[in-house]
């Protein structure tokens, strides 16, 4: 039963990795001038970033894909502009969502690493002479990723995990293909349990694949010392 879906069901665990893949790369691009502003001694250079952070993180993922997918179609200006073409299509409301969504999370992560790198690090770099953004690009960031880098996996699991909530809006990924092959086998408890061991194997590949990449900081980490 379950080999006859089984290149339906690896589509939407290929749809489930991109979607997850793109929303992180390109959140996390995002997330690092968040981070930093949120880091910011000045409050009118935290209070944008705030605002966005908040409401991110203080919504639902599913609200806000709603609000984007179904939200900003009733505005004539977006129907008639050249993004329509995008904006019409679940996949790419969901991509936007995702992204927007992880960047709040990660540029909290950030926050909070860069906000824990020792004070005596940051005085010495000073000290040499480095600028405030010499220090922050050579000094800083670095260390800030060694930090952060176990909250990002697990943000990565999370956004994984989330990610199931777009077939609501007819994305074909795991949870979307299982929902029509439910609705063709009736074998409900069947395929959701495939769908949970499926997401099991990818959590596991992330978690060993974040430890590798933390083992290798530290073996570099000791090796400049």
């Amino acid at each position: 039963m379950v080999a006859r879906f089984l290149p339906a069901l690896l589509d939407g665990m290929l749809v489930t990795l991109e979607l997850v893949a793109v929303a992180l790369v390109v959140g996390l691009i995002l997330a690092i001038p968040l981070g930093i502003a949120r880091a910011s001694r000045h409050w009118y250079v935290r209070a944008l970033p705030y605002t966005y952070v908040f409401f991110f993180r203080g919504t639902p993922l599913l609200l806000q894909l709603f609000l984007v997918y179904y939200g900003i179609s009733q505005f004539e200006a977006v129907r008639e502009s050249m993004f329509w073409h995008y904006l019409r299509e679940p996949y790419w409301c969901a991509l936007i969502t995702m992204t927007l969504h992880t960047a709040a999370y990660i540029a909290e992560i950030l926050r909070g690493a860069i906000q824990s790198v020792p004070g005596g690090e940051v005085e010495a770099a000073r000290a040499l002479g480095m600028s405030r953004r010499q220090a922050l690009q050579y000094i800083i960031l670095p260390r800030a990723v060694r930090i952060g880098l176990p909250a990002y996996g697990n943000e990565v699991i999370l956004m994984l995990k989330a990610s199931a909530v777009v077939y609501t809006i007819t994305v074909m990924d795991i949870m979307g293909v299982v929902k029509g092959i439910n609705s063709q086998t009736y074998q409900f408890e069947l395929f959701y349990l495939v769908a949970g061991v499926i997401y099991l194997v990818i959590t596991i590949a992330f978690t060993q694949l974040f430890k590798l990449v933390e083992r290798w900081l530290k073996i570099e980490a000791s090796q400049k010392r």
